[in-house]
């Protein structure tokens, strides 16, 4: 059962470091570039940034997954993917769904390019987009973390 221990130890640690780091770009980084506190060009300013966690947030959030099928399957876990009372089971996988297709489908093939190209969007917009849509991202992952660990304690939430 030193297993599952660890593989609970490394799916925390992860989700810390993966929704911990979404918190600060969506509260502390994107306003900053976006107030010019950075610097003249905010865009610049927000992809040094970027590109220095991009690494760390794709490796946690490979390892949110390992880790949280390897518990699936050790513990025998699926039947509760059946259950409307285990909604943050779901919610975990979707959510771990949409980061990884962002994170590694989206952001290198869509948004990259788009910055490549002498057409792309104005600065502030493109800032105040990413913004907005953190915010979302920051929301749905709170919700979740709440869900999971309150679920996980035998609490139902909702």
């Amino acid at each position: 059962m030193h297993d599952v221990i660890i593989a609970r130890a490394l799916h925390v640690i992860s989700v810390v470091i993966w929704i911990g780091g979404l918190s600060m770009v969506t509260t502390v980084a994107l306003p900053a570039a976006r107030g010019g506190v950075l610097g003249p060009d905010p865009m610049l300013a927000f992809q040094a940034i970027e590109r220095r966690f991009a690494w760390q947030v794709r490796a946690a959030v490979l390892l949110a997954g390992i880790s949280g099928l390897y518990m699936s399957w050790r513990l025998d876990l699926w039947e509760r993917f059946g259950s409307s009372g285990f909604w943050w089971m779901h919610a975990m996988v979707c959510l771990w769904l949409l980061f990884s297709l962002m994170l590694f489908v989206v952001e290198p093939l869509v948004v990259r390019r788009q910055r490549m190209t002498p057409d792309a969007p104005r600065p502030a917009a493109a800032l105040n987009w990413l913004q907005r849509g953190h915010w979302l991202l920051l929301v749905l992952s709170i919700v979740t973390v709440l869900g999971a660990v309150a679920g996980s304690q035998g609490w139902a939430i909702f």
